[in-house]
């Protein structure tokens, strides 16, 4: 297993960060944009669909909470109806003790393992599945610890059989992701979690795709009890609220009791109104159905699209993206492709770890109107 450091240290001594992975796109969204109609950009996940109604509402009547400073763990609110969400939607049993906020999900995955090295230092490794989300490897890097990919199989799912004993001595954490960003695979959770506890290596389960499960049923890694392992949520995907920025994370009583004293010192607060809306999200379920229909339909539409110009591309197990292997191996020359001919901007698969080359990840954010432009574009090839 080959260790992964996404930075440079730099001819100084100091880091250098790597050039952020999107944008690299900036000349396919230039051809893009040359199209009459303009660029569909299909490369991030950004929510397209209008913010669902009772979160305004919820939104708009939380003055008093925009006074003094929101709790950084959580209002009693917001962690009651993460509790709540657990217990109806994952069959899970949690106390609000047992979960904490956070400003999203993204920060928590890139600074977990600096807090986690204060806990430990004796550790300094950070797994992660070697085609992925890139904050994984990022989180690792900033915290000066080693970033060790784990191999996945032939069905894109994390290889628990690859991850080499002396790593896993020295890991900080394994991270999983299901339904898996950018190949919508589902993880054996219940063998994750048995890994992670025989060897005392705490699990990290990034479960923001959850509502968009099409394979089964919706999993947590929480479903193999709490001890050793933490889940991370966001309502970001399921509830059109990216800007709004609210995040939890819930397992091990010991672990969350730690990250939220630490937490608290650091000063991450989630602000009082955006908690407010986000009770109101995870109490009503009808809009993120509604959302999980909107999107498993454009995937569809972007099967058939695609498939009627010979790019082969499927259904993924879960999550809104697709991920094509290009039909000559280069992405890049997909990624080009794409943009000269549909008008749509796809991003190459390298940005998810080298072992993702030869793919490119789509993702269905587009509104319908938009994927009517496409599929114009489509009609002329």
């Amino acid at each position: 297993m080959t260790e992964v450091a996404s930075g440079d240290p730099g001819s100084a001594g100091g880091y250098v960060p790597p050039p952020y992975p999107y944008d690299l796109l900036d000349e396919s969204r230039a051809v893009a944009e040359g199209l009459p109609g303009g660029a569909v950009d299909l490369s991030i996940g950004t929510p397209c669909d209008p913010v669902p109604a009772v979160v305004a509402e919820a939104l708009g009547a939380a003055t008093d909470p925009a006074r003094p400073y929101p709790p950084s763990v959580g209002s009693a609110d917001l962690l009651d109806a993460v509790c709540g969400w657990f217990d109806r939607r994952l069959d899970v049993v949690l106390y609000p003790a047992q979960v904490g906020a956070c400003i999203g999900s993204k920060e928590l995955v890139v600074g977990l393992p600096q807090v986690l090295r204060l806990r430990d230092p004796f550790r300094d490794t950070v797994l992660y599945p070697s085609i992925s989300y890139p904050s994984y490897a990022m989180g690792a890097d900033l915290a000066g610890c080693r970033a060790v990919p784990v191999s996945v199989d032939a069905d894109w799912r994390l290889d628990l059989s690859a991850i080499d004993e002396a790593d896993a001595e020295r890991a900080l954490c394994l991270w999983v992701n299901t339904p898996g960003n950018p190949a919508g695979a589902l993880d054996d959770l219940g063998a994750a979690a048995e890994w992670g506890r025989e060897r005392g290596v705490p699990v990290l389960s990034d479960e923001c795709y959850v509502e968009f499960t099409w394979d089964g049923e919706p999993r947590s890694v929480l479903r193999y009890g709490s001890d050793g392992v933490l889940a991370v949520h966001s309502l970001s995907k399921r509830s059109n609220l990216a800007g709004l920025r609210v995040g939890y994370y819930a397992g091990d009583a010991e672990l969350v009791h730690y990250l939220r004293e630490v937490r608290r010192h650091q000063g991450f607060m989630i602000p009082g109104p955006a908690q407010a809306a986000g009770a109101a999200a995870l109490a009503d379920q009808a809009h993120v159905e509604a959302q999980a229909a909107r999107y498993h339909g454009r995937l569809e539409r972007l099967v058939g699209l695609l498939g009627n110009l010979g790019i082969g591309a499927t259904m993924p197990q879960g999550g809104f993206y697709l991920w094509v292997a290009a039909p000559d191996g280069d992405a890049w020359a997909l990624t080009r492709r794409l943009a000269e001919t549909l008008g749509i901007v796809v991003s190459p698969g390298e940005f998810y770890g080298p072992d993702g080359a030869g793919h490119v990840r789509i993702a269905a954010v587009a509104t319908d109107d938009r994927l009517d432009l496409v599929a114009e574009r489509a009609g002329r090839v």
